[in-house]
């Protein structure tokens, strides 16, 4: 997993990459504020460890870009801190921040933060890849029962329609069984074109039974549009 730390001390930023590095995460690494947050708009890492206090932008800033910037909550974000206020937290909490270590820092409570951060980040990473997979399943069964409903409600016009159209094709209608064959193809189309009309306008899609354990997308046109 790559890893953003943000530390203008360069012994406590070397210390939070060698752990980084020793849990085998690849480390992305920044002086300031306005760096981490240039890295982070190009790297997009998962994970982000920032020093409150920074020259440029603080970690308060470069977290709430990062929310800012985010269109769901993705990256996880821990922010290093020698403030205790519960003011302090509020804020901290309040830009986006999805846990602290305290100042000063030592090897295990960075690890703890570390391991923790871990592995909320691979429960909304199997949470995210659940959610797709539902609505992949979702919306496969939605054309199939699109394409039900289409069949179940043009396939009778549609055989109405073309069988006149053979009649007329082979010269089998007298003439005057041509005009009420005209006729009946211009209401089977039109028959369709409604078909097509709802299918377009729908504004709250809903399934009914098709048949015994199969649904079809609802056409009838009663509270679909």
């Amino acid at each position: 997993m790559r890893a953003l730390v943000a530390d203008d001390d360069e012994a406590m930023r070397l210390l939070v990459e060698a752990i980084l590095a020793d849990a085998g995460h690849e480390v992305l690494s920044a002086g300031d504020g306005e760096t981490a947050w240039a890295v982070y708009e190009r790297e997009r890492p998962p994970l982000v460890l920032l020093d409150w206090q920074m020259p440029k932008l603080s970690g308060i800033d470069v977290c709430q870009r990062i929310r800012a910037a985010e269109a769901t909550r993705d990256a996880y974000i821990v922010m290093v801190t020698s403030r205790g206020a519960t003011s302090d937290l509020t804020q901290l909490l309040d830009a986006g921040a999805d846990d602290y270590v305290s100042k000063p820092l030592t090897p295990e409570s960075l690890r703890t933060r570390i391991v923790i951060a871990e592995r909320a980040i691979a429960v909304d990473q199997a949470r995210r890849a659940a959610e797709e997979a539902l609505a992949r399943a979702q919306w496969y069964a939605g054309i199939g029962e699109t394409v039900v409903a289409v069949q179940h409600e043009i396939n009778n016009p549609l055989a109405a329609l073309l069988g006149n159209v053979a009649l007329l094709t082979a010269g089998l209608a007298s003439p005057a069984e041509e005009k009420e064959c005209m006729a009946v193809i211009a209401e089977q189309a039109m028959r369709i074109a409604t078909v097509v009309r709802r299918l377009g306008s729908l504004r709250e899609p809903r399934s009914v039974e098709y048949v015994a354990g199969s649904k079809m997308l609802d056409l009838s046109g009663k509270d679909s549009g």
